[in-house]
């Protein structure tokens, strides 16, 4: 996960404003290369995106995508979405 963790250390450095400025869009720059590079939370944190965009059918296909790599939270909104109905 070299390159991914980097990538999601510095999507959260741009989200707080650690050692730079605030910005929104190299949060989600950092944060998509984290997760086409393989980090299970950075895939969890765009299907939380795209939940707050309303666009469902992406963010449960980021959870999917979380949960077989093993991400426990990401397994469990899936369970909790099929429970509600939300997700098939």
């Amino acid at each position: 996960l070299g390159n991914a963790e980097a990538h999601f250390k510095l999507a959260g450095l741009y989200h707080e404003g650690h050692g730079v400025e605030k910005d929104r869009g190299k949060v989600m720059y950092h944060t998509e290369e984290a997760a086409i590079g393989g980090h299970p939370i950075a895939r969890r944190n765009l299907a939380w995106h795209e939940s707050k965009n309303n666009d469902a059918e992406r963010a449960v296909k980021h959870l999917i995508v979380a949960a077989g790599q093993g991400h426990d939270l990401s397994i469990k909104m899936l369970m909790d979405g099929f429970k509600k109905g939300v997700v098939s």
